[in-house]
């Protein structure tokens, strides 16, 4: 008996209609453009809405990735070149128009400086099939092109793709079976950075419903910051940070322009002070426009509380920045000394006494941890609470099986075990390219029901976080509700403000 073959499926956006393929019973399309090739006139612009088309396009290979630092992973295998880095990708199990799925919309990590959507660790095809939903990526442009500050151009271009792509799925994601109406933000680290900027920005007011911020970042710069950085990174070129200089540069050189400053930052601890040691010169920009305040500030004063909430961590974030400079278990006194000083609220006194006979590399992991994800990302979920708003807090305690359990619940170890992921990316690192064990599939399988479940109806399968109980959920290998684990670290960062990092004066 002969199969008949499915026919690919054809949607129609409203700037053309687009054919799709269908794949282990989702229908999938990639690479469909929501912004115009931001190049030439358009380079450093706000994203202009795509042009039309005639005909039907393929939609069946992921656009290209943004201009960035590929960093550790090389770069990214079997995507195309070209300008065309503003595109989304969408998972459906039927591009029904009556079906109105909830859709989650996906915004990845990376720093500011890395990141495409055709990734293979943000395949969306698990949490589409658990959820039986519309999962949605998007690219955005990153690095110099996305974040730096350059003078004739709009602060924050990346968080206005992410806007722009938002209101692509408003406009279009009914003829791909979802709901307008019902759309969920989610994304970790940066992207976590990027979804606490959207629920600070009036452009993005009413363009999703609810939000998932796994590992918010805490690093969000002052206009005059941003400038600072903007001009040492355009003198790498021996230009000037402005349009007039830079649109006519290679993308790829001023890639090459972060790459070169990025481990030279800490020269400028005198100007840049806590900005200087990280890993990179992007971030978002609280510039007064496209993000007024910063997000803890605008959700405090009631921004988004209609907008329910999810964020956590995981407990040894900032292990894999450690295991990554090859100084894991290693860190020693004096280093340590100088994050304390750095980066504990009340001095680095306050950080020994609460964490009495701990070692200096303990110290040093504890409070790099708490002062870049976790901190930032209980003091959200306080913030919209305080705001008016409903907040889900939860607290990844499961260790990565990778270098024999050593690097913890690491940072980005959320990521495979959302998307099921464990073999590409990060996964490699994390799990070892071993068969994910029993545990590790339950766990993977945990987060997504209750990451679907909240795109569903609000709630994650735990209760709300309020100021009295603190109860988040523990994911672990035996999930709990519990109180707040790190009690320690939240007694000394209570009252401390995540304010826009400045530039020092008079340096």
């Amino acid at each position: 008996m002969t199969i008949p073959e499915v026919p690919e499926p054809v949607v129609r956006t409203a700037t053309g209609a687009v054919r799709g393929r269908v794949e282990d019973g989702l229908t999938v399309f990639r690479g469909i453009p929501f912004a115009e090739p931001p190049v030439g006139e358009a380079r450093f612009a706000a994203p202009r809405p795509a042009r039309p088309w005639e005909g039907v396009r393929e939609a069946s290979a992921f656009g290209p990735p943004p201009p960035q630092d590929t960093g550790l992973a090389g770069p990214p295998a079997a995507l195309p070149e070209g300008d065309d880095w503003l595109t989304v990708n969408v998972w459906t199990p039927a591009p029904d128009p009556a079906a109105r799925r909830p859709v989650m919309v996906w915004i990845y990590g990376g720093a500011y400086r890395l990141g495409h959507s055709g990734s293979p660790g943000y395949d969306a095809r698990r949490i589409a099939e658990d959820g039986d939903l519309v999962v949605v990526t998007l690219n955005y442009r990153v690095g110099m092109e996305g974040f730096a500050r350059i003078e004739g151009a709009p602060a924050n271009r990346g968080l206005l793709d992410q806007v722009a792509a938002l209101e692509w799925v408003r406009d279009n994601i009914t003829a791909f079976g979802g709901d307008p109406g019902h759309v969920t933000v989610f994304g970790e680290s940066a992207g976590a950075g990027s979804v606490a900027s959207l629920l600070a920005m009036p452009r993005a007011a009413g363009l999703f419903h609810r939000a998932v911020a796994q590992s918010v970042p805490g690093t969000f710069f002052s206009g005059e910051l941003a400038r600072d950085i903007g001009t040492v990174l355009a003198a790498e070129l021996g230009l000037r940070p402005t349009v007039a200089d830079l649109a006519a540069v290679d993308p790829a050189q001023l890639v090459k322009a972060g790459q070169t400053l990025t481990p030279r930052m800490s020269q400028y601890l005198d100007r840049w002070g806590q900005a200087a040691p990280t890993s990179t010169p992007y971030s978002p920009v609280v510039d007064g426009d496209v993000l007024p305040v910063t997000p803890w500030q605008a959700l405090a004063s009631g921004a988004s509380r209609d907008v329910d909430l999810v964020v956590g961590h995981n407990r040894d974030e900032n292990r894999l920045f450690t295991a990554m400079a090859g100084k894991l278990g290693s860190i020693g006194e004096e280093r340590a000394a100088k994050a304390l000083r750095l980066y504990a609220p009340g001095g680095a006194e306050a950080y020994r006494a609460a964490y009495p006979g701990w070692s200096a590399n303990d110290l040093y992991e504890r409070v790099q941890t708490d002062w870049l994800f976790a901190m930032p990302s209980l003091h959200l979920a306080e913030a919209h609470l305080a705001g008016g708003g409903r907040s889900h807090v939860y607290e990844l305690t499961w260790p990565a099986p990778g270098s024999g359990g050593a690097l913890g619940a690491c940072h980005a170890l959320d990521v495979p075990l959302l998307f099921g992921t464990f073999g590409a990316d990060l996964g490699l690192l994390l799990f070892e390219g071993a068969q994910p064990s029993a545990e590790a599939l339950a766990l993977s399988s945990r987060f997504r029901s209750s990451w679907t479940s909240f795109a569903r109806t609000g709630d994650p399968g735990w209760p709300a976080y309020d100021t009295r109980r603190r109860l988040v959920q523990i994911l672990d290998a035996e999930p709990a509700v519990a109180p707040y684990p790190e009690e320690a670290s939240r007694r000394l960062w209570e009252g401390y403000e995540f304010a826009a990092l400045p530039l020092i004066q008079g340096a």
